[in-house]
């Protein structure tokens, strides 16, 4: 048994270096090692701090974007408030004659020559506003300009015409506001030829 022990202690010692050559062998080493370890915490701790300012900058323009979009939309509505009050400015005097005309006592005659003094008022802004309205009786139908509400049988007049126009329609420069209502012609002796 005891030859088993100095056999296993002879293999332990050539499988074991001695500890003093490992002590040896790694505080040689130590300093390169320390050295590349420093090197790469260096390396570590720029990345960090680049991600770190990246990131920070990313966090920066996001904010200025949402403040900007903010910025942009209400400016839209301070626009449009501004064009829609501008507009309405224009109409109210429009509305004062409106209310004048109610509370008048004159004739039938006198109202009604009072109101279309008031529609040539309203007619005069609407010119101003470059709103104009679709030309319809006597014009081929266009369904872009148009809307059908009917037909009506004549002779007088072409086939495929407007005949009558039951509500105006009206277009902002070359945008149609809305269509105008009219009935159009159905000629009986045209279709038949």
């Amino acid at each position: 048994m005891a030859e088993q022990e100095t056999e296993l202690t002879a293999v332990e010692a050539v499988q074991d270096p001695a500890p003093e050559a490992v002590a040896t062998e790694a505080a040689e080493q130590e300093p390169v090692a320390r050295a590349e370890f420093d090197k790469l915490q260096a390396a570590f701790d720029q990345l960090k701090a680049e991600r770190d300012q990246l990131v920070d900058r990313v966090a920066r323009l996001q904010a200025e974007f949402d403040n900007a979009r903010k910025r942009a939309e209400r400016e839209k509505a301070e626009f449009r408030d501004y064009a829609v009050g501008s507009v309405v400015e224009q109409f109210l005097p429009v509305v004062d004659n409106f209310e004048l005309a109610l509370k008048a006592t004159g004739s039938a005659e006198q109202l009604r020559s009072g109101v279309e003094l008031i529609v040539k008022q309203m007619e005069e802004i609407l010119r101003q506003l470059q709103v104009q309205p679709v030309t319809a009786v006597g014009e081929v139908f266009d369904p872009r300009h148009h809307e059908a509400l009917g037909t009506v049988e004549r002779e007088d007049l072409p086939d495929q015409h407007v005949a009558e126009e039951i509500r105006k329609g009206y277009r902002l420069r070359e945008r149609l506001l809305r269509p105008s209502l009219v009935r159009v012609v159905s000629n009986p002796k045209q279709t038949n030829e």
